[in-house]
């Protein structure tokens, strides 16, 4: 079907303008007087399908890219309009009206555009390309068909943000480290390149032997001085090497199942995903989707590959009529105590409520475990940084005790 590019007035004498799919221009130019605009315009367009995709990711690159904030707060304002009554179309004309951020507005004008042409909300949502993930247009899905889009939306904004607000307590966790590592860094280079180096010209001339400690500092404090520039390569080639490597699908499933093992790290590997699997899971079930389906898309939003492959256990459980119980259970990967209750889940027909249940459970368990990994991190970071500065001080102590016997 062609696609035609529009021009018309609203009747609020707004100018708009966008595209929509029709079979002849004529119908295109009948649906804009069907809703209630006047037609200036309706040109076929002869680009390239995807032509429009790409025209708004364009747009979205020549400010700030939409972050998934921006599409919780899209989600809760749209499920509100829709709660409060409003049809479907005047609550995307609402929301274009109402966005301030432009490529936010680019996206609503996009998907009002393509609803007025006759496509359905999920068809509308899915042309945006990875704007919106494959469980927010599952879900949307469910909600047309069960006829309760405003429900299924205000839950979706309530699975976004618990989301964006475990992510948000990760990342300001882990923030204060990051940042003390960094200053270690840049500390002890400072020391090695501009402080150590001011003394090796006094003790190379004072013509003694210098004790081996402080031949080792000296030394790494003059290749960090005048090799500085190979560091920094070997640094970024390590990346990228890493990078290279976990690309390999059977390299990244031996890292994924080692990290699972690290005390402690691992342990907050396994209760964010585990949180992150059941949340996902019963919210798609909340909403209708299917149990295989919904087993389908949590498999994209598991990261680690040794948990995504036990996931992947479960679908081929549920194709042959299993559980889900059964794959974690054999699994060993998952905890116990969340196994039991998705088990009790099943026995009662509570699944959705225990999924959610066990979600809230783990949650608050990640960010206990996340206390305790700073509670041994930021010692260690401390306690290294001072260790390595202490033994540079060491070494010229050592030099300048033999200076001054030299001299006796």
């Amino acid at each position: 079907m062609p696609t035609y590019y529009y021009k018309a007035v609203a009747a609020s004498g707004e100018m708009l303008e966008g595209e929509m799919e029709a079979p002849t221009q004529a119908s295109a130019i009948d649906r804009l007087q069907n809703a209630g605009h006047l037609p200036i315009s309706a040109e076929e367009r002869t680009g390239k399908p995807g032509a429009s995709r790409r025209h708004f990711f364009r747009l979205s690159l020549q400010g700030n890219k939409i972050r998934s904030k921006e599409i919780t707060i899209l989600t809760r304002e749209f499920a509100t309009l829709l709660h409060a009554g409003l049809p479907l179309d005047h609550a995307l004309k609402t929301l274009q009206d109402i966005s301030s951020h432009a490529p936010v507005k680019a996206l609503v004008m996009d998907i009002h555009t393509r609803v007025q042409g006759g496509a359905t909300l999920s068809s509308a949502l899915e042309a945006q390309g990875p704007v919106f993930s494959r469980l927010y247009l599952n879900t949307i899905r469910a909600g047309e068909a069960g006829g309760a889009l405003d429900v299924v939306l205000s839950r979706l904004a309530d699975y976004l943000d618990r989301s964006f607000e475990l992510r948000s307590s990760v990342f300001s966790a882990l923030l204060y480290p990051a940042i003390l590592l960094i200053v270690a860094i840049l500390s002890i280079l400072v020391l090695m390149t501009f402080v150590v180096p001011q003394f090796i010209p006094l003790f190379e001339n004072a013509g003694q032997a210098l004790p081996l400690l402080t031949q080792l500092v000296f030394a790494s404090a003059e290749f960090a001085r005048q090799y500085w520039w190979i560091l920094l390569v070997l640094l970024v080639l390590a990346t990228w090497v890493i990078n290279k490597q976990l690309q390999n699908p059977d390299t990244r499933m031996r890292w994924d199942a080692r990290c699972l093992q690290i005390p402690l790290y691992g342990e907050l590997i396994t209760r964010l995903e585990v949180a992150r699997f059941a949340r996902t899971l019963g919210t798609l079930l909340l909403n209708g989707v299917p149990l295989l389906n919904a087993v389908g898309i949590v498999r994209e939003v598991v990261s680690n590959r040794v948990l995504a492959s036990v996931i992947d256990e479960v679908a081929m459980s549920l194709e042959q009529g299993g559980r889900l119980t059964r794959p974690l259970l054999q699994s060993g990967c998952f905890p116990p105590l969340a196994i039991q209750l998705i088990q009790v889940g099943e026995e009662t027909g509570q699944i959705v409520s225990m999924l959610l249940k066990i979600a809230d459970i783990y949650d608050d368990e990640s960010r206990i475990t996340i206390q305790r990994l700073l509670t041994l991190v930021e010692p260690v970071l401390i306690l290294g940084l001072g260790m390595v500065i202490a033994l540079i001080i060491i070494s010229i102590l050592l030099a300048m005790l033999g200076l001054n016997e030299l001299v006796i």
